[in-house]
């Protein structure tokens, strides 16, 4: 079955159910596949440890003990620690780390019986918009390989779009899931903060990261997320004691009498005029349906930058203080003493994207700078979630562009940081209020390159979201155009 690469991860659950197509042969088509690393998506494969995976998955296929994922693969990104693969979270630092215990996130999915196919390649420690940062290399986004995926979860969206791995893990902090997955033409969701556990997800901002799932369609991203997601008290302080959620189950539900909010500052200067259009169309589209587009204002969006870019290096400056080259990771080899050998390790180890965030989260928490910055932050943060509770008094779900642009060009904004910053202006503000937050596909812009449309849910209203994808997506194509070639 040569098309196995371009069917959805329900269709291969299906196939590998009725036993027409066995998990070691899905597996061996995807290893095929990634031969020779196309795009830069992959940071660690191992064929022996995928294919005995695959027929640890045919033995419990054929014997009736099968999870509802079975033998189905998926691709991690390499912030997400494994004991079967290396894990490096992008970064010189951490080359060649192996872990001696799965994150929750993988373990999941892993007792609903996928396969993994090896660990993708991402910003370093997740700090990036374009997959310009990892150590490792950039990713090429699959439908112009002069422009970038997206970031930080670059390699995730990379590799669905290219018929890699039919689905894949990702992060999101202020939008890494969303924005790869607007710019590669695929569908992802990044949950309420607390659905699912971060145990064993590499630390960047810890009130701000969180894991989700990154397929071709919203259904596949309903199955992928009802695995992930689930309590896990004992090991992450900040996972939601909630039980378990199908959230395939209401997938159909009809639309009509949806209230969709349409905040008028995501639609105002510095939104290129295709995206526009697109986004346009798609909700044209949830009109057709029987949504109905209502007003509303986010007025503090704009702060959103500020306030996360405060807020997320004081986090990392002390999440990273832990990679100092004395108990795991990359070591200086010559230094006089141990403050030298955390200085070279640390000046070795980290790129430049992650030392400026460190330095200004040191910045921003040091004494005298704590009250003006920081705790300024946190007021407006909670200022920024009033912002959304405010509006969904109004409407059901919000809806607007996940990026200003298409993805651009490899070295565009090299020299300048700040551009990539104001990039995610759309997608902080649902990230720092802690929110549901899905890129949809809604069509082409500029160069023939995809465009997202962002759909933000309150909280725990990861189902409705995905009802609102699954729909529009039932009554377009957007999400079944591949890349040329793919």
């Amino acid at each position: 079955m040569s098309d196995l690469h371009n069917l959805s991860v329900k269709s291969l659950a299906s196939l590998l159910q009725t036993k027409e197509v066995s998990a070691v042969e899905v597996a061996t088509r995807f290893l095929a596949r990634m031969g020779g690393n196309p795009h830069n998506a992959f940071l660690d494969i191992d064929s022996e440890v995928t294919l005995a995976q695959a027929r640890a998955s045919d033995a419990k296929l054929a014997d009736g003990t099968a999870g509802p994922l079975e033998g189905v693969p998926v691709a991690h990104k390499d912030v997400f620690v494994t004991r079967d693969f290396a894990t490096t979270a992008g970064s010189k630092i951490l080359s060649g780390y192996r872990s001696p215990f799965d994150a929750t996130v993988v373990q999941r999915l892993r007792t609903a019986g996928m396969v993994t196919l090896g660990k993708l390649n991402c910003d370093e420690f997740a700090m990036g918009s374009a997959n310009e940062n990892s150590a490792y290399g950039p990713v090429q986004n699959p439908w112009d390989t002069a422009r970038v995926p997206g970031g930080s979860s670059g390699g995730s969206a990379a590799a669905v779009a290219a018929g890699l791995a039919p689905a894949a893990t990702g992060t999101d902090t202020g939008g890494s899931i969303r924005q790869p997955a607007s710019f590669c033409g695929i569908t992802g969701i990044k949950p309420t903060y607390g659905r699912a556990s971060r145990y064993g997800m590499i630390a960047y901002a810890s009130s701000l990261d969180q894991a989700g799932p990154m397929a071709r369609s919203a259904e596949d991203c309903a199955l992928m997320l009802s695995a992930m997601c689930g309590a896990d008290l004992d090991r992450d302080s900040t996972s939601l004691d909630m039980p378990t959620e199908d959230f395939t189950a209401s997938l159909n539900n009809s639309l009509e009498g949806l209230r969709i909010g349409i905040p008028k500052e995501f639609f105002g200067e510095g939104l290129a005029a295709d995206v526009r259009a697109a986004v346009d169309s798609a909700l044209r589209e949830y009109e057709k349906l029987g949504a109905k587009l209502v007003p509303i204002s986010l007025p503090r969006t704009e702060l959103s930058i500020p306030v996360y870019y405060i807020i997320a290096p004081a986090e990392a400056s002390s999440n990273l203080s832990r990679f100092d080259g004395v108990k795991f990771g990359h070591r200086a080899k010559d230094y006089t003493d141990l403050v030298d050998m955390y200085k070279k390790t640390r000046a070795e180890g980290f790129g430049n994207e992650v030392k400026r965030r460190i330095m200004t989260g040191a910045y921003v928490l040091s004494h005298g700078y704590y009250d003006a910055y920081y705790l300024q932050a946190q007021k407006i943060r909670r200022m920024i979630a009033d912002d959304f509770q405010n509006a969904f008094k109004e409407c059901d779900v919000i809806a607007g562009p996940v990026a200003p642009s298409v993805a651009w060009k490899f070295g565009e904004n090299a020299n300048d940081p700040v551009a990539d910053y104001l990039a995610d202006i759309f997608t902080l503000p649902a990230s720092l209020a802690g929110l549901p937050g899905m890129s949809v596909p809604a069509g082409f812009g500029a160069g023939g390159m995809p465009v997202g449309l962002q759909l933000i849910g309150n909280y725990f209203k990861e189902a409705q979201l995905l009802n609102a994808a699954h729909r529009l997506q039932q009554a377009t194509d957007w999400h079944l155009q591949k890349p040329q070639g793919i």
